[in-house]
């Protein structure tokens, strides 16, 4: 869990930390890089777009040859991209390396999510894989940190640099463990057909082997069942397109709030120095983090579907209310009917309900719904329409705020909201099942969870 877990935590800080690079580069600070807002578009944007190539390809590469052979690959690609980034020496240079971390960033998506869930029992599933997407939240927040940080000791220009590459170091001590993972007994046992690497496997995870010998007992009774994509499709395409729709959703929202908090939270503060921008978008990960884990150790007692249909409906309310408090003129706010400080809580709000919510459930619920064969595939599928949202809500972010304002953003945002809502109405819920269970692969002998 540890080696998965710092894989997302150097995910978000790489996804993050971008935006508080933005606003060193936004052209208010003394820096050699001029960007013009398209420009700004696209860097934001890029590492997202790439992540859509890293998520299908690693996706679907995992289940044909197997989760163990690739794993740590994405780690290594993401090292240099986010090294590459740091020594960027213009616009075209940052562009191509931010492209090329993003790749590493969607491969680490299926494949970690895959693994944990195979490597999981039932009874706690759903908290074993959110507790390894949680590290998203320290990573968010340790970019914050960083930047307000390097900024108050360093020069902006020498600040930008070091802050895209840290994001290459905690990947350094990972990669090499993941290399050394042994691939999962229901992939060795269920599609590669290899019995004696699957208890060797599970002899490696219990460290017993006695207890090895009777939980890989119940593994070996399977009954042949042949499925190609086409009948993968026919069976699960409604879960594959609701779980696919509901994270498109979701990651608009997100991310375009998550990447550009300093823009926005600028209408809501006083203080508009660079200090102060860093802070406050910092702030909303803060009051976000608790979310993940209380997602995470709730989620096998609430279910996913009922947590991620109240977080969608906090979220649509508390951007309804914190719209509809924006006096605006022009598209720029201009006041408020309350106290700024409380539009600002409520703001960073709506990152508690984003994590607890549908943020973690639309990572764990791809990773349960599928068979084993198809399941990385099917992860991969998934999460790259949740980075196409992202990709596009983050493109189009900066020439939204600058064109309709943040007021009519935030309505924007509350209507996709109760779409992610409705949508997850038509969910299976997973929690307390098996996978075998949940996909109904033909089992005589049930594994034992």
């Amino acid at each position: 869990m540890i080696v998965s877990g710092l894989g997302f935590f150097t995910d978000a800080y790489d996804l993050f930390v971008i935006g508080v690079v933005l606003l060193i580069l936004s052209g208010s600070e003394p820096t050699s890089f001029h960007l013009t807002q398209s420009q700004m578009s696209a860097i934001g944007a890029s590492s997202l777009f790439s992540a859509i190539a890293g998520q299908l390809i690693f996706g679907r590469i995992a289940d044909i040859y197997g989760r163990k052979k690739i794993y740590g690959t994405e780690l290594a690609i993401l090292i240099i991209g986010a090294f590459f980034s740091s020594i960027s020496w213009n616009f075209e240079s940052l562009l191509f390396s931010r492209i090329l971390l993003g790749v590493g960033i969607g491969g680490d998506y299926p494949v970690s999510a895959t693994i944990m869930s195979e490597y999981s029992n039932a009874k706690d599933r759903g908290k074993l894989i959110g507790l390894v997407f949680s590290m998203q939240g320290f990573g968010a927040i340790t970019a914050v940190m960083s930047a307000y940080a390097l900024t108050s000791f360093l020069s902006p220009e020498t600040s930008w640099r070091i802050l895209l590459g840290i994001g290459a170091l905690p990947p350094l001590f990972v990669v090499f463990f993941r290399r050394k993972i042994p691939e999962t007994p229901r992939y060795s046992l269920l599609v590669a057909k290899k019995k004696d690497e699957a208890l060797k496997a599970t002899r490696t995870i219990l460290g017993d082997e006695d207890g090895a010998e009777k939980k890989f007992s119940s593994l070996l009774h399977i009954e042949e069942k042949h499925m190609n994509f086409k009948d993968f499709l026919r069976k699960f395409w409604e879960s594959l397109l609701i779980t696919s729709l509901a994270w498109f959703l979701m990651d608009i929202a997100f991310y375009g709030t998550g990447i550009y908090s300093g823009f926005i939270v600028s209408s809501m503060i006083a203080d508009t120095s660079l200090h102060a921008r860093i802070l406050s978008a910092g702030l909303p990960y803060f009051v976000g983090a608790f979310g993940y884990f209380i997602a995470a150790f709730t989620m096998d007692i609430l279910g996913r579907k009922r947590i991620q249909i109240q977080g969608f409906i906090a979220m649509a309310a508390i951007y309804l209310v914190v719209s509809l408090s924006m006096v605006s003129q022009g598209g720029k706010v201009i006041g408020f009917t309350v106290p700024r400080e409380l539009a600002f809580f409520l703001y960073s709000l709506s990152f508690f309900f984003i994590n607890f919510g549908p943020n973690e459930t639309t990572f764990v619920l791809p990773a349960e719904l599928f068979p084993v064969k198809f399941r990385s595939t099917a992860h991969g599928i998934a999460s790259a329409m949740g980075k196409l949202g992202a990709a596009v809500s983050t493109y189009l972010m900066p020439m939204a705020l600058d064109t309709i304002g943040i007021k009519e953003v935030l309505i924007i945002l509350a209507g996709i909201s109760i779409a992610g809502a409705a949508l997850s109405l038509k969910l299976k819920e997973p929690a307390g099942l098996s996978l075998e269970e949940i996909s109904e692969e033909k089992i005589l002998l049930k594994i034992s969870n």
